[in-house]
């Protein structure tokens, strides 16, 4: 892996502590939400037997097992070893698939157009360059091949907007709290880093335009709080400048 950024570093250190309580504390945090938003994404991939996927930002391997359910051979890739391992608990004796690997979503180890769709999850706000590692993503993906994210949103109405600023910011630190300090100090980051990105990428679907992926859906889920979004690569092959 390359040398990380300050902001890789903090993202790396934030997940350390958080594999064993992952999947439970997500739902918790998002009042249940997040499973339902994961499925929306599989569903949205529509996974086929036969289909090679690639899950970027596998963290403990949710959307790849999904995946993987519906026959598809998956691949799971994610930065933080600790998460990794998380995921490769929840593997049967004898099944390999998922098959998770580390990497790096800017830099992934793959050929072009190795992968018939790629699914990824809460990873835009981590990443450096967004719309670079859109374009890496893209490139792993066949002509046609789907592409779909599950990101944390921010709700357009301002009556609701103030109730998830103040779940974001109140309530969350203190729902880690009970559980331990690696959540809190998640509770406390959440909130803030959710509306920056969304102020820094007001217009996800032209940055996924702009790497090549064409026919970009949205769909905003548990009033804006979640957002799904799916697409094509684009049938030509060629990705726009």
């Amino acid at each position: 892996m390359t040398a990380l950024s300050p902001r890789k570093q903090h993202a790396l250190g934030l997940f350390a502590g958080l594999p064993r309580a992952y999947d439970r504390m997500g739902a918790v945090l998002s009042f249940g939400q997040d499973p339902r938003w994961r499925r929306a994404l599989v569903d949205a991939i529509d996974p086929r037997p036969g289909q090679r996927i690639l899950d970027v930002a596998t963290g403990t391997g949710m959307v790849a097992f999904a995946l993987a359910r519906r026959g598809a051979t998956v691949v799971g890739l994610d930065q933080s070893e600790d998460m990794l391992s998380g995921a490769r608990q929840r593997l049967a004796p004898g099944n390999e698939n998922p098959s998770f690997i580390i990497g790096e979503a800017e830099h992934l180890p793959f050929a072009d157009g190795e992968f018939d769709a790629l699914s990824f999850t809460y990873l835009l706000r981590y990443v450096d360059d967004p719309a670079a590692t859109m374009r890496e993503l893209a490139r792993v993906v066949k002509p046609g091949g789907r592409i779909g994210m599950v990101e944390f949103g921010v709700p357009s109405s301002p009556p609701l907007r103030v109730a998830w600023r103040i779940h974001t910011r109140a309530g969350l630190p203190l729902l880690g709290r009970a559980v331990s300090p690696a959540w809190v100090e998640v509770g406390r980051f959440l909130g803030p880093n959710i509306e920056e990105f969304h102020a820094r990428e007001p217009d996800l679907e032209t940055l996924w335009q702009a790497a090549g992926i064409e026919a970009v859906r949205t769909r905003r889920m548990s009033f804006g709080a979640g957002v799904v979004m799916s697409a094509v690569r684009d049938s030509d092959g060629q990705r726009t400048p």
